[in-house]
């Protein structure tokens, strides 16, 4: 059994930092991918960003140039540190993973930015 715990999520001002960790536990094979989600109230879930095992990353155009996503490979464990917050980016954030042909998926971390 794979698990994937999320810390660091909470409530910030706008213009604000914050930066969320994901661990990876248990039987794992090889994750390719690690990345992060996110869904606000109301909304369907988005790619916020992703990176590959090489580091390759991809980012979501509305957080480009605020957001860096990172990964560690021998620890199994990406963060996402987020800058210049917005009000816009209150959400669920939920960490994944791609282990061979697995899907994997954390319990999700609140983020609340406030205006």
């Amino acid at each position: 059994q794979v698990q994937l715990v999320e810390s660091g999520g909470g409530l910030v001002q706008a213009g604000g930092s914050l930066k969320l960790s994901c661990a990876a536990s248990g039987r794992i094979f090889s994750i390719n991918f690690m990345g992060w989600y996110r869904q606000a109230p109301g909304k369907q879930r988005e790619l916020v960003a992703v990176i590959s095992r090489g580091g390759i990353t991809n980012y979501a155009d509305s957080v480009k140039g605020r957001f860096t996503i990172s990964r560690d490979n021998a620890k199994n464990t990406v963060s996402l540190q987020m800058n210049s917050l917005k009000p816009d980016d209150t959400a669920d954030y939920y960490c994944n993973a791609i282990d061979g042909t697995r899907e994997l998926w954390g319990q999700g971390t609140l983020v609340t930015v406030s205006s």
